[in-house]
């Protein structure tokens, strides 16, 4: 489970209209103040599969008659570009918190189970309950986002800032595309991914410099 996701028991109401008196169907008045809250979990999925897992929890949610407590299923995303082997640029998608999906949801029984038992789900986020033996391992209990790191998974995503990935190791040749040492080719002696550059030796006036470089300056040569 990412750092990220910490949880707390603090309640998020939302504003629901009440239903109309004598209506067909109207929930008994205990059913309805359970649908006024609603909660945000992060749920664990299968490697890639987080946008199956959405589309088949949002048909199941209607399917199965709870999708006025299965609220709102995303996956916080971020613009990236992807430089490929050819040197070409590729636009995509980069997951915020990779194999997670987050849900908002009235949790209860039929929510939960709705939930578990779509294809490529994994389980809840939350604390294990111990069984009495201590012999087996005991059931996840669900444990909803704190608002602040909800706040904050969404404000990340809502950013837009664009993050460069890069299929590259050391010992890999690349051309400086851009910059003060455009056209030069080198060596990659170091990636750091997490920073969006790299260190290259250049060949500069006949000697082999370190430079350090933006993964959006390079292109990689085959």
């Amino acid at each position: 489970m990412p750092d990220d996701l910490t949880t707390t028991d603090a309640p998020e109401v939302l504003d629901l209209p009440a239903p109309n008196e004598g209506e067909a169907g109207t929930l008994p008045m205990e059913a309805v103040a359970n649908t006024a809250i609603a909660r945000w979990y992060a749920v664990q999925v299968a490697s890639s599969c987080e946008k199956k897992v959405k589309a088949t929890l949002e048909q199941r949610a209607v399917t199965l008659g709870v999708s006025n407590r299965i609220l709102e299923i995303e996956i916080p995303q971020t613009p990236a570009v992807k430089l490929k082997k050819d040197g070409t640029r590729q636009s995509t998608e980069e997951k915020v918190f990779p194999g997670y999906v987050l849900v908002r949801m009235v949790l209860d029984e039929d929510t939960m189970m709705a939930v578990r038992s779509t294809p490529n789900v994994i389980n809840f986020v939350g604390a294990e309950d111990r069984r009495a033996t201590g012999k087996a391992r005991g059931h996840i209990k669900p444990r909803p986002l704190s608002r602040s790191e909800v706040d904050r998974i969404f404000k990340r995503a809502a950013e837009k800032k664009t993050v460069v990935k890069v299929d590259l190791t050391e010992g890999d040749q690349i051309l400086v595309t851009a910059g003060p040492f455009k056209d030069f080719q080198g060596e990659v002696i170091e990636v750091s991914g997490e920073r969006n550059k790299l260190k290259a030796l250049l060949s500069i006036f006949g000697r082999e410099t370190p430079v350090e470089l933006e993964f959006s300056q390079i292109s990689k040569q085959n």
